[in-house]
């Protein structure tokens, strides 16, 4: 058993390559473990959110507080809440972040590939289709 504190992961920002606006991101699991699963609580200020992206094994997201915006590409965004979980399928192109007025924060739950990868990150979310929903 190994019992990881609080402070033990420094909260950190997500990099301007992989987010728009304002992310924290919490590694809930890092080294050392020996598994490949990842889990990250990532808090969005509002209007920020991923880029575009897909996982190799597919990701879980638990909405834990706020409100937010998830889309998969060629569907119409949709709004999540607390309590939601969603499930995006193994190379499904897709982003999530917060609403335009409404922090949101979620746990990210994904297993790394043998190379240790969890996400293949793409382009940016325009402004634009983040608010009309395109992709």
């Amino acid at each position: 058993m190994n019992i990881t504190r609080p402070q033990t992961n420094a909260t950190k920002r997500g990099p301007a390559d992989y987010f728009t606006g304002v992310v924290w991101l919490d590694e809930v699991t890092a080294a050392p473990y020996s598994s490949d699963m990842r889990v990250v609580l990532v808090t969005f200020e509002p209007g920020a959110r991923t880029a575009w992206h897909t996982h190799p094994h597919g990701q879980w997201l638990h909405i834990t507080a706020g409100v937010g915006r998830v889309q998969t590409v060629g569907e119409a965004v949709r709004e999540v809440l607390p309590g939601d979980v969603i499930w995006f399928e193994p190379g499904e192109r897709h982003w999530h972040g917060a609403a335009p007025n409404n922090r949101m924060v979620h746990l990210a739950v994904q297993r790394a590939d043998e190379a240790g990868k969890t996400a293949t990150w793409q382009e940016l979310v325009s402004d634009a289709d983040y608010l009309r929903g395109g992709g």
